[in-house]
């Protein structure tokens, strides 16, 4: 299935913009220690661990802040944030079902990148050292 670079509908960032930012940070954070527990996302904590962090969705106005311990990812607040990534929806599941690499993104100022540069190049290794074949849910989008 190839993701179309459509933007969300305007009306639909208005809604996003009135919810409460904590149920998709925490269902992001649930989805993260689920793939830690299940071997899939082999991430050193030690790397990550005091961290905090930031996925802006920008046609969405979806932020997600999320932070990291020793064993486990947790909600944060809004607050000052080691790394931000941002890009719109389809930018994010282009990456996520390969189809897109994160560097032609962020060259092509499509995927934005700010704070700790190393830590950005730690997590996008994670995110590159994925494999996304292994969870259901990827597995019905790219309709494998």
């Amino acid at each position: 299935m190839q993701v179309p670079d459509k933007v969300m509908p305007v009306f639909l960032k208005k809604v996003v913009g009135l919810l409460p930012t904590k149920p998709p940070a925490w269902l992001l954070v649930n989805t993260l220690n689920q793939l830690l527990k299940k071997q899939i996302l082999l991430a050193d904590m030690s790397l990550l661990a005091g961290r905090c962090f930031r996925i802006v969705v920008a046609d969405l106005g979806l932020n997600l802040c999320f932070s990291a311990t020793e064993e486990r990812f947790v909600v944060a607040d809004a607050a000052a944030v080691d790394l931000c990534l941002s890009a719109n929806t389809a930018d994010f599941v282009k990456m996520l079902l390969r189809q897109e690499d994160p560097d032609t993104l962020f060259f092509n100022r499509r995927l934005i990148i700010e704070g700790d540069t190393e830590l950005g190049l730690v997590v996008k290794n994670l995110l590159d050292s994925i494999d996304w074949s292994t969870i259901p849910v990827m597995k019905s989008l790219v309709g494998q």
